[in-house]
């Protein structure tokens, strides 16, 4: 079996270094980056399996680049930081991390909570959403939509748009109704929100096809016709 890749946004050299040996030593492949920037580029360029990373980086914010990171990808993020107010934890769960892990801490029990967060992961059961008729196909464990048997590159919240209109093809919804089922939080987004993540997402679909499969109901909102592809 491959070795799980955990990339590490680190700028105190001794803190990475004691990380590094710590994991490396349960069987893990460890890159480590001294800033945000430099640490996207990596993703951008690959994908990892779980990433660390350091609130307080020289460069770039790490609630900052938690959430460019969320645009695209669903890997599992472990804050580091110095900060332990309950306000910090708050914020850096609600934006999509997974752990959050304090300052002064024990390398070992940042290394049990990457393996019990990778036992998680692969002891979850597949939920896989298929419709004989669909050319496209769901995979909700792994936050995933295949069209033809290709993976689209989605968003969160795209994906959550193109799952709830391939639940009900043909039905009708509204620009507040997505709002409310994709958004956790719709009362701070708005309805133009919808309209941008729609076209974005019409843009990945066509491609692969041409026509245009979701719908506009115009001063209605969206659906989904696949017969049109």
């Amino acid at each position: 079996m491959d070795k799980k890749e955990i990339l590490i946004f680190e700028d105190e050299t001794n803190i990475a270094e004691t990380l590094i040996y710590a994991l490396e030593t349960d069987g893990f492949s460890v890159q480590r980056v001294a800033t945000g920037s430099e640490g996207l580029k990596i993703l951008e360029q690959k994908k990892v399996d779980l990433i660390i990373l350091d609130v307080g980086l020289p460069d770039l914010n790490g609630f900052e680049v938690c959430k460019k990171i969320r645009k695209t990808s669903q890997t599992p993020i472990f804050f580091l930081t110095a900060r332990s107010s309950e306000v910090d934890k708050v914020v850096g769960l609600e934006i999509g991390a997974d752990d959050y892990i304090t300052k002064p801490f024990s390398p070992r029990e940042v290394s049990a909570r990457v393996k019990a967060i990778f036992r998680r992961l692969e002891g979850r059961v597949e939920q896989i959403t298929k419709n004989s008729k669909s050319q496209f196909v769901i995979d909700e464990s792994k936050h995933k939509i295949f069209f033809r048997d290709v993976p689209l590159n989605l968003t969160k919240y795209e994906f959550g748009l193109l799952k709830t209109l391939l639940k009900r093809p043909g039905q009708v919804y509204s620009r507040e109704q997505l709002m409310q089922i994709v958004w956790s939080d719709p009362e701070m987004s708005l309805e133009r929100t919808v309209d941008s993540h729609i076209k974005s997402l019409r843009m990945k679909l066509k491609e692969n096809e041409p026509a245009e499969i979701i719908v506009t109901h115009r001063g209605v909102g969206y659906s989904i016709d696949e017969e049109q592809s």
